[in-house]
């Protein structure tokens, strides 16, 4: 089979557990205390287009939306093998309708630089706003077959088998490259960067590609924090109240 050349797309979120509270408008979330890292279902997506380059050979390109502090997350996926990195500009988190576009357009220009991806690959859904539409949308776009919610993929003669986990068992299908597909945490275990290859990878360029963003159709009125659960703990001082806790259980 010739070699994969694999368009991975990325997004810069929050660290899970972080404390989310917003700007005074409402409107956006106050990054100023706040860690930032890949989406879990992308750190996935990029774990499997190592896998398949290194079971094919061929070449990764990680992409990504967002402010220029995401050459973070594309420098994390540099140093675990990802051979060329790609930023769109975006001051703002842009609505899944923007995003897509903005991605469809670097996509073009990327390929009229050098022949068309065999795979492009997101993750199910971003672990901030989970939208579920990018990938969907490019695919669309770009006249493309796809796959979403794998927890399977293998290439071979210029094919793609996927795998979707269904109740009781799973979905086979079987699409011609290229395709796009999305894939969900679990599929694999990511490989982590060792600090050699962190040092490498903040040594490579990343590749800022400006792309005209459409007006947005959508407006946004404001953001809302859910209510998180009350938690609290107890001391339990002696045996017995370790026994009633059980019984009030059902276990002892």
């Amino acid at each position: 089979m010739p070699e994969l050349r694999i368009l991975v797309c990325v997004k810069r979120v929050p660290a899970p557990g972080a404390q989310i509270t917003l700007t005074p408008d409402a409107r956006a979330i106050d990054a100023r205390n706040l860690a930032f890292t890949t989406s879990p279902h992308e750190e996935c997506a990029v774990e499997t287009a190592l896998q398949l380059v290194e079971a094919h050979g061929g070449e990764i390109t990680v992409l990504t939306v967002g402010p220029a502090d995401a050459e973070e997350q594309l420098r994390v996926a540099i140093s675990v093998g990802a051979h060329h990195a790609v930023l769109v500009p975006s001051a703002e988190d842009p609505d899944p309708q923007a995003t897509a576009r903005a991605i469809v357009d670097a996509v073009r220009a990327l390929e009229s630089d050098a022949g068309p991806f065999d795979l492009v690959v997101f993750g199910n859904e971003s672990a901030d706003a989970g939208n579920y539409q990018v990938g969907i949308r490019i695919a669309y776009a770009l006249g493309l077959p796809v796959v979403t919610g794998l927890k399977g993929i293998e290439t071979g003669d210029g094919r793609a088998r996927c795998e979707q986990e269904v109740p009781g068992g799973r979905d086979i299908y079987d699409v011609p490259l290229p395709a796009v597909v999305t894939v969900k945490e679990g599929l694999n275990l990511p490989r982590y960067p060792s600090v050699p290859a962190k040092l490498r990878a903040n040594r490579k360029p990343v590749d800022a590609r400006a792309v005209t963003r459409p007006e947005s159709k959508l407006e946004k009125l404001r953001l809302v924090v859910p209510e998180g659960q009350g938690k609290q703990a107890e001391i339990l001082e002696d045996a017995s109240q370790v026994v009633a806790v059980l019984q009030a259980l059902g276990v002892a």
